[in-house]
């Protein structure tokens, strides 16, 4: 089984680029997803570097009926086992006083994740 580190390159024309390392003994192609809002964002691509086995470029575009007032949270997950890689915020409208809401808006992220992965472990032991 791998194991998967996600580091933050930078977020360039609506577009959040990553870094994706895989470790381990599986020579395969892991399989990422974003959600917002608990829906699955299409068009994140994953290329592996042809220079170094195991070292992804990863894509997020952002869409723009996502954008609005507040904080936006974007969650990024291994879709094979739902276990959480990395998050990113994008914080529009009004200047924010304190970091809270983008807090709390992961914590329900996370909340909805971990919701998701019970009910899937229900299913799975019956």
């Amino acid at each position: 089984m791998s194991q998967l580190s996600l580091t933050k390159i930078r977020i360039s024309q609506g577009v959040w680029h990553g870094e994706l390392l895989a470790s381990g003994t599986e020579n395969v192609q892991p399989q990422v997803e974003v959600r917002h809002m608990d829906k699955v964002l299409q068009g994140v691509t994953l290329k592996e570097d042809p220079e170094q086995k195991g070292r992804f470029g990863l894509s997020v575009p952002i869409p723009v009926e996502f954008l609005g007032d507040g904080v936006q949270t974007f969650v990024i997950s291994d879709a094979d086992n739902g276990d959480r890689l990395g998050d990113f915020n994008i914080i529009t409208g009004q200047p924010m006083r304190d970091d809270i809401r983008a807090e709390m808006n992961l914590l329900r992220e996370e909340l909805d994740m971990l919701k998701r992965a019970f009910r899937r472990h229900c299913v799975e032991t019956m």
